[in-house]
């Protein structure tokens, strides 16, 4: 004889899984209206989808950057999915929400750590997999850092597309919208470190022989290369280090200008970039 399944029981079922009214009526339908077992098939469901999707790319998806209420640490996590019509879903956006404020929370020193914690009350390389099930599309954590400072700003660019945390030397007044126009800054710029010497020596070997050969190729003597390649390597450090960098907004002064003039002696102790697939 079949169970009557009621649609309070499929409601209750939905609610704790997420799961689509149809898929979560079938699993008590095959558990026979038992709900622990109606859970279990629901995740082995997940479990299948997700063994299926292993081998395709999760390119899509949203970056969340958050901070503090205090402004002392700040966290950024990339979220993913197969399609863009998925990530532009209400319902993932707020399932990644809820990762980067458990990040948030926890301050997880590693992307591991981070899966490890739980989220609803599940862990959450669990949670992942139940939702690779409830979704159909591959989900997954891909990138997880942060930053402490004395102030902290979180910044998300293009509809979550790209994420920015800046950690400031001070909290000070002025300084979080400083630190907005700072974010945008490294949101538009893409530096690769906050002055020269934050550059690693592989790069700047790089820089200078590249340089050399150019002006070499310009026809130019080989002893003026040294002085000449010293020239364009200060002219990287200022177009790719964001203290140097010109300000997007006033190109009249550096980053380390503007920061100056917010507050004295202000500046960049750290800042995070996590771009969407990069």
């Amino acid at each position: 004889m079949s169970v009557q399944i009621s649609a309070s029981d499929v409601n209750k079922l939905r609610q704790q899984t997420g799961a689509g009214m149809m898929d979560c009526k079938k699993a008590l339908v095959e558990s026979n209206g038992d709900f622990e077992a109606a859970v279990d098939y629901l995740r082995k469901k997940g479990a299948k989808v997700a063994a299926s999707r292993q081998d395709r790319d999760s390119n899509e998806g949203v970056i969340i950057a958050k901070a503090t209420a205090d402004g002392k640490s700040g966290i950024v996590v990339e979220v993913n999915c197969e399609t863009d019509f998925v990530a532009k879903n209400a319902d993932f956006v707020a399932f990644a929400e809820k990762i980067a404020d458990v990040a948030l929370q926890n301050s997880p020193a590693s992307l591991e750590e981070l899966k490890a914690l739980t989220v609803d009350g599940k862990v959450i390389a669990e949670a992942l997999i139940e939702q690779t099930g409830v979704i159909g599309e591959k989900i997954d954590v891909s990138k997880y850092e942060s930053i402490t400072a004395e102030k902290v700003v979180a910044y998300i660019h293009g509809n979550y597309r790209l994420g920015v945390l800046v950690g400031l030397s001070a909290d000070a007044a002025g300084v979080e919208e400083a630190g907005k126009d700072v974010a945008m800054q490294i949101a538009a710029m893409s530096p690769i470190a906050i002055d020269k010497d934050g550059v690693d020596q592989n790069t700047i070997d790089r820089e200078i022989a590249i340089a050399k050969e150019q002006i070499i190729a310009e026809g130019k003597p080989a002893e003026m290369a040294e002085k000449i390649a010293q020239g364009k390597l200060n002219k990287f450090f200022k177009d790719t280090t964001l203290l140097n960098q010109e300000f997007v907004k006033d190109s009249s002064k550096s980053i380390a200008q503007f920061l100056d003039s917010v507050s004295k002696g202000l500046t960049v102790t750290a800042f995070k970039r996590v771009q969407l697939g990069a």
